[in-house]
């Protein structure tokens, strides 16, 4: 069952806001078009990355608003057992938790226009002490998502620039979600802005034209820490100092989807709790490997802390 957070409670060290669907996937990894039993798992960016993060031993708390629907039900009651503080998520009656499915190797199908969680806007933090963590992560999924969600992500770099929390952005480009010729102008800024930047080298190609991880530095100068993925080659860090590369963990992939948000997971976990560059980055490829061996954006281990018992302090 999952727990409730005393509203009392310790401040989250690590607070997401974003949209998450219900995900339906093939259970055999197999094709979705000859898939006869399906999964049911929550699927969204920044949720995906608190229950990564809340498994690592994180206080890690996820925003959103889903459909005051069953499927709504099922990802809040979900994403609290993973042991994510989810008392500021809501439910609007008046429109539907979103969904999508996986076709393993082939992408992914959304359904989700007119979700709830389309119609986040600054309200939506404003009783979030976003002030409070040391980390905030969005990703660049949600601006895409409608101009109130845009105006969300801008008052939250705006409030957390002014306090001593930084800024975490994963650039997540979906090109399906965005008008031709608006997303690589709107992510670069948003990139540039925050203080930990994850992006992809593919994406980072398909939007600026980048070729190697210096290049994308180049292009985005303002994060005190930027981390290029390259795949299965590795993922480098820029900092104050000298760049960092750090090799990917050699895994037989089953689907790749829902990687890269592991991977912010266990980076920003490694940071909050004190890791150096490579300690960082590893544990970020850690977790990375531990999803690209299944069909599911989430995988606990028998290593993982157990929530409860991380919680045991700010639970009733």
């Amino acid at each position: 069952m999952p727990h409730t957070i005393n509203p009392a409670a310790a401040a989250p060290q690590l607070i997401t806001i974003g949209e998450t669907m219900m995900m339906l996937t093939p259970e055999n990894a197999g094709p979705l078009r000859t898939a006869r039993q399906l999964s049911l798992h929550p699927g969204g960016a920044e949720s995906n990355v608190a229950s990564h993060a809340a498994r690592l031993g994180v206080r890690a708390a996820w925003v959103s608003v889903l459909g005051d629907d069953v499927l709504g039900q099922r990802i809040l009651h979900d994403i609290a057992g993973h042991g994510v503080d989810t008392r500021w998520v809501t439910c609007d009656p008046a429109a539907p938790t979103g969904v999508y499915f996986k076709d393993p190797g082939q992408g992914v199908l959304y359904y989700r226009r007119g979700s709830a969680a389309a119609g986040m806007g600054p309200a939506t933090v404003a009783s979030v002490p976003l002030e409070d963590a040391a980390i905030v992560h969005l990703s660049g999924i949600t601006p895409a998502l409608s101009a109130n969600c845009a105006a969300l992500v801008g008052s939250v770099a705006t409030r957390v620039a002014a306090s001593a929390a930084a800024l975490s952005f994963d650039v997540n480009h979906r090109p399906p979600l965005w008008p031709d010729g608006v997303a690589a102008p709107a992510l670069h800024a948003l990139a540039n802005r925050a203080d930990i930047t994850f992006v992809g080298l593919d994406e980072a190609g398909a939007l600026w034209g980048c070729t190697t991880p210096e290049e994308v530095r180049t292009l985005l100068p303002g994060p005190g820490r930027l981390i290029v993925k390259d795949g299965d080659v590795g993922a480098t860090e820029f900092g104050a100092g000298p760049a960092v590369f750090e090799p990917a963990i050699p895994t037989n992939v089953v689907e790749a989807v829902g990687a890269g948000d592991a991977f912010a997971a266990g980076y920003l976990a490694a940071a909050i709790q004190g890791g150096g560059t490579r300690e960082r980055l590893r544990a970020g490829h850690a977790r990375a490997h531990l999803v690209l061996l299944s069909t599911s954006d989430f995988v606990a281990t028998p290593t993982d802390p157990d929530p409860r018992a991380v919680d045991a302090a700010t639970t009733v």
